[in-house]
């Protein structure tokens, strides 16, 4: 082979060779771009819109107020409510309506309540009050500015007359004392006689002497009955001539006494044998009949008094 032959043989090899290492540069794939873009998803030119796969549900619709429930914490069971309109709108008046404490203050009524519980105003006072000095001598008076109600003033007329003529010497010590008066009486004995108070004396507004169809009573025996000479009341008034007389017939003159001995836990207040109230001959003369004291009748047989 000649000389010119082999040095084209060799220039073609080389041609051959390189031809080779470029197509395989350029054909074979890089292995870490392979990896790559087997591991990144081929994204769509336009997202489609998604259709929900759910069904949503119904919004609760709101009752009508007429039909709003409110659940009973003890029975658990629903319960009508009013509604908004029916609740909140008040009803107008012209004139209010009076509580039973302001019927009760402003009454005079013959059996209006009076215990240390139930009391009166201290505004209360009766409209037609009047001076028994002017239907008693002294001796019976004694020379206080006492007053009463003028419904009880001829029925205490003829009590005493009654007594005096059977030969006893009754004197009334107090009858009608307003709130201020009885809160300065209060006080004195409070002062005074601690010991005794609560036994002849009450709080102020806590006294049937506001009423001022109340008198107590007294006798020219207590003193040497009791021992003291200036004594006025005593739980032993019950034993003079005056206080056996009155237990026995009060009653026929309207008279019923407030505070005996065993209504001390109705009433409060320790006996008072001297203590008489005026209700009337029809009251007087029942409570004598059935033993039972005015404030037992009161509460059996009236709606619970307010406390003002």
């Amino acid at each position: 082979m000649s000389a010119h032959n082999l040095y084209f043989i060799y220039h073609a090899a080389r041609l051959m060779v390189f031809i080779f290492i470029l197509t395989a540069c350029t054909t074979s794939p890089d292995p870490i771009a392979q990896v790559t873009a087997t591991h990144q998803p081929t994204l769509p030119t336009q997202l489609p819109t998604m259709a929900p796969t759910f069904t949503p549900s119904p919004q609760p619709t709101q009752p009508p107020p007429a039909t709003l429930t409110s659940i009973s914490t003890s029975t658990h069971t629903a319960t009508p409510l009013a509604t908004a309109t029916a609740t909140n709108t008040p009803t107008p008046s012209a004139t209010p309506t009076p509580t039973g404490c302001e019927r009760r203050i402003f009454s005079d009524d013959l059996l209006t309540i009076v215990t240390r519980t139930y009391g009166l105003s201290r505004d209360y006072q009766p409209a037609d009050l009047v001076s028994l000095s002017d239907y008693f001598p002294v001796d019976i008076t004694l020379g206080y500015p006492t007053q009463v109600r003028q419904i009880m003033v001829e029925p205490l007329i003829q009590m005493v007359a009654a007594m005096q003529a059977s030969g006893l010497e009754p004197f009334i010590i107090s009858g009608y004392r307003s709130y201020s008066a009885q809160a300065i009486a209060y006080q004195k004995w409070q002062t005074t006689y601690p010991e005794s108070a609560n036994i002849v004396s009450a709080p102020p507004g806590h006294s049937e002497h506001q009423l001022g169809t109340t008198v107590d009573f007294g006798s020219p025996e207590l003193p040497e009955v009791v021992g003291q000479e200036d004594i006025e009341f005593h739980t032993y008034f019950y034993l003079t001539s005056e206080g056996q007389w009155l237990l026995e017939h009060a009653h026929e003159y309207g008279f019923t006494l407030s505070f005996p001995r065993e209504a001390f836990e109705l009433t409060g207040f320790y006996y008072e044998p001297w203590h008489y109230r005026y209700v009337g001959i029809e009251m007087a003369e029942f409570l004598q009949e059935v033993g039972m004291s005015l404030t037992e009748y009161q509460l059996l047989n009236s709606p619970p008094p307010c406390i003002p």
